[in-house]
């Protein structure tokens, strides 16, 4: 019987795991989830952590390029619709979003997993794109993955 590698995000949720035990703060686990999440390579270019502080998400984390929104409120962008909606977003084309917060001309769709703790949201991994429908159900799941280990270990 032959075993099959550990996914990528399999990978991650471990090194969290381990950063946790020997007492790694909030910001580094949510920066290690960021820097190794965008290592994956495309479609991964810009991959961000929001915490959620009141009605607004926080810029606490990030790898890729710089974004201007440090501060978000519940429901502006794909970040607060995310929150509004309690539900993950996906979207394929962010040209088609009426509500959209460009962090750069380049980003052409846009990812976000919720990270919660039951019914409580506790932030989101935001990932952008340069790729038009750079996310399908495999990318999701991968970074849900990592998502859920952060709820536990934050």
């Amino acid at each position: 019987m032959t075993t099959s590698p550990a996914s990528e995000a399999t990978k991650v949720v471990r090194a969290l795991r381990a950063a946790h035990l020997h007492d790694e703060g909030r910001r580094s686990l949510l920066m290690m989830a960021c820097e190794r999440i965008r290592a994956w390579g495309p479609p991964y270019t810009s991959v961000y952590a929001y915490m959620l502080h009141d009605d607004e998400l926080v810029l606490e984390a990030g790898a890729g390029r710089d974004t201007e929104h440090t501060r978000i409120p519940v429901g502006q962008g794909v970040c607060g619709t995310a929150v509004a909606e309690n539900r993950d977003q996906n979207v394929a084309d962010v040209s088609a979003i009426g509500n959209y917060l460009a962090c750069n001309v380049f980003t052409k769709s846009e990812l976000v997993v919720l990270i919660r703790r039951g019914d409580h949201i506790l932030g989101q991994i935001d990932i952008d794109s340069d790729v038009l429908n750079g996310f399908g159900e495999r990318e999701h799941a991968d970074v849900k993955e990592v998502a859920d280990a952060l709820a536990v270990l934050l």
